[in-house]
């Protein structure tokens, strides 16, 4: 299994166990995001890490294709 099926599957099982909790997901996705990053931090620069956040920000909207790309 890749890493990001397993990310996929992590988040899923998440969302799920907080669906039954009556826990705000929104709440879990914003801390599993700051989680997430505080975790990135440990591993790499800031500035390699700042970089992959502002790609994905800017990627965010699935209709679009990614800047890179070209039509």
């Amino acid at each position: 299994m890749s890493p990001h099926q397993q990310a996929k599957q992590l988040c899923q099982a998440l969302a799920e166990q907080a669906q039954a909790q009556q826990q705000d997901p929104l709440l879990l996705a914003r801390a599993l995001l700051s989680a997430c990053v505080e975790w990135n931090k440990q591993l790499r620069s800031h500035a390699d890490l700042a970089a992959e956040l502002v790609f994905l920000a800017n990627n965010l909207d699935d209709e679009q294709d990614y800047l890179f790309m070209r039509p």
